[in-house]
């Protein structure tokens, strides 16, 4: 890799297991790093065998405390992440949860946001109002965190055409994108809209949300 930034190492290591409301579970390894650039708790969870096939799948995962936690219907967060494990899994890989709330603007600005977006506002237009990025996130320390795993070439799991091109930016291996499956319903639809409006996510809108 070649981005100007310190080399993170892994911290801990530990097997968890993981369990989901709809009765999936799996085993992962959770791990920890020290030295990552933006000084954040960022985790990583090991599914699967990430050797087993020579391309291991990676997903870039922002935290989403309302939606993957209290399963919010605003977003489609926790669905996503709930589809990924599983997928990384069978295939082998790696999940990087971000400490990035609301695409990197924190929780409390999340919410704020979420007030403005009640008053007509889209979710990115509703992020400029408050004086703050439409997407604030970066993702060298995902790099650094691929890094310090020892994982190559992989495929990412991801609609955001931005994840992979700042990865490549920053000399990472991305082989080629994998798209995740689409979690539209006719709370989020607004949301999914703006998301391939306004940075083309690549996401196939059912007809109720045209």
């Amino acid at each position: 890799m070649d981005f100007a930034t310190a080399t993170a190492a892994i911290r801990t290591r530990v097997t968890i297991p993981l369990s989901f409301v709809d009765g999936y579970e799996t085993t992962a390894e959770a791990v920890t790093f020290k030295g990552l650039a933006d000084g954040a708790e960022h985790l990583a969870l090991v599914l699967g065998d990430p050797g087993r096939t020579g391309t291991p799948l990676v997903r870039l995962h922002s935290e989403c405390l309302t939606g993957d936690v209290f399963g919010s219907a605003r977003c489609d967060c926790g669905p996503q992440l709930r589809e990924a494990v599983e997928r990384i899994a069978s295939q082998g890989g790696v999940l990087l949860y971000l400490r990035q709330e609301g695409r990197g603007i924190g929780l409390y600005n999340k919410l704020d946001a979420y007030a403005l977006q009640d008053d007509g506002l889209d979710t990115y237009e509703a992020n400029t109002a408050l004086g703050l990025p439409e997407d604030g996130r970066d993702y060298t320390a995902a790099a650094q965190m691929l890094e310090a795993l020892g994982i190559g070439s992989f495929d990412l799991l991801t609609n955001n055409p931005d994840k992979a091109r700042q990865l490549r930016d920053l000399g990472v291996d991305v082989a080629r994108t994998v798209p995740t499956g689409v979690f539209a319903t006719h709370s989020n639809t607004r949301y999914l809209s703006a998301k391939v409006r306004h940075t083309a996510h690549t996401i196939a809108l059912p007809e109720f949300a045209a």
